[in-house]
């Protein structure tokens, strides 16, 4: 009980920074339109700071390990897999089942991953969660993309290939790799910034763990009130339960599974397993919203998917904390 106590000590915090901007921009106190600036302020400004900072003193066996980049890449292969084929069983179009994979698969590792295991772990945990994050945003998320183009209204393997083309552009444009690697070659090469530079990028970095987390609840709340708006029928209960229950418990049990046999065979240290699970423990990234409403996906049911699974994450999550001891 004690242990359980320290740990809800070091989560609550962050879960409760959530809370409160869902609330802010549920009622309005923060009004829905400043959503979108809050949003940009965290991903252009704060958040690549942070990974930069970071970047640049994780040693690079961390961020660039291939066992860790195959045990990730397999886990998220089979998750997208298993989540897409069901969906389709059930008679989903491709981009509904694609982008039901993506939000069962890629966790809110930039927003939320890196400032909480680090918090848990220190620094030394940092390293695998930027990692898995650079091979969620250039991998899986152009697989899934890839997958929402497929049959009659994608035009076949020609429009996944288009699809995929694009993400990748589009990635190019994300600043959360590009702030990761610039950090670990500016590590690699000893560069250090101007003073004035250096503590302006301090600055941000310092307010990229707060903002981003308030920033995920405002992001809910306004996807909830545009799911609304156009007036959707929600989605059964059992599905959105069923891909967050994947999300939360299935894929970080899939990868503590895939990473005890790479513990085991000694191709993996024990010290890098324990933030990989932690990372696949979180709840859905809030972005894979705005790719299925881009990509004509059921935007309110990966919504409710993202929703439910960081409520759920409060309790999940720290039971997968207590579980790794």
């Amino acid at each position: 009980m004690q242990a359980l106590s320290g740990i809800f000590a070091v989560t609550f915090p962050f879960f409760a920074l959530v809370l409160c901007g869902y609330l802010a921009a549920r009622s309005r106190l923060l009004p829905l339109d400043a959503v979108p600036g809050l949003n940009m302020f965290v991903l252009y400004f704060a958040l690549p700071c942070m990974l930069y900072r970071f970047g640049s003193t994780t040693p690079l066996m961390q961020l660039f390990n291939p066992v860790v980049a195959v045990l990730w890449l397999l886990s998220g292969a089979l998750i997208v897999g298993a989540t897409a084929w069901r969906a389709r069983r059930l008679g989903a179009g491709w981009p509904d089942a694609a982008m039901g994979a993506l939000v069962a698969a890629f966790p809110n590792s930039g927003f939320m991953g890196v400032p909480l295991i680090l918090a848990l772990l220190g620094e030394g945990g940092v390293g695998p969660v930027m990692a898995t994050l650079l091979l969620d945003l250039v991998v899986t998320t152009s697989l899934c993309i890839g997958l929402a183009h497929l049959g009659p209204s994608g035009s076949g393997d020609h429009g996944a290939a288009q699809a995929v083309g694009r993400a990748l552009k589009g990635m190019l444009r994300n600043p959360m790799p590009w702030s990761i690697l610039l950090g670990a070659a500016a590590g690699a090469v000893g560069l250090q910034l101007w003073a004035p530079v250096g503590k302006t990028v301090q600055l941000l970095a310092d307010a990229a763990s707060p903002v981003a987390l308030f920033t995920i609840g405002a992001v809910l709340a306004r996807s909830q009130y545009q799911v609304a708006a156009l007036g959707e029928r929600p989605s059964p209960l059992r599905d959105v339960g069923s891909i967050a229950f994947t999300k939360l418990l299935v894929h970080p049990a899939l990868v503590w599974g895939l990473g005890m046999l790479a513990v085991r065979a000694g191709w993996l240290a024990p010290a890098m397993l324990v933030p990989l699970v932690l990372a696949a423990a979180l709840p859905a990234a809030s972005n894979v919203s705005l790719l299925a409403e881009r990509f004509g996906a059921d935007n309110g049911r990966v919504a409710r998917v993202i929703l439910w699974s960081t409520a759920v994450a409060f309790f999940s999550f720290s039971a997968v904390v207590a579980l790794l001891g």
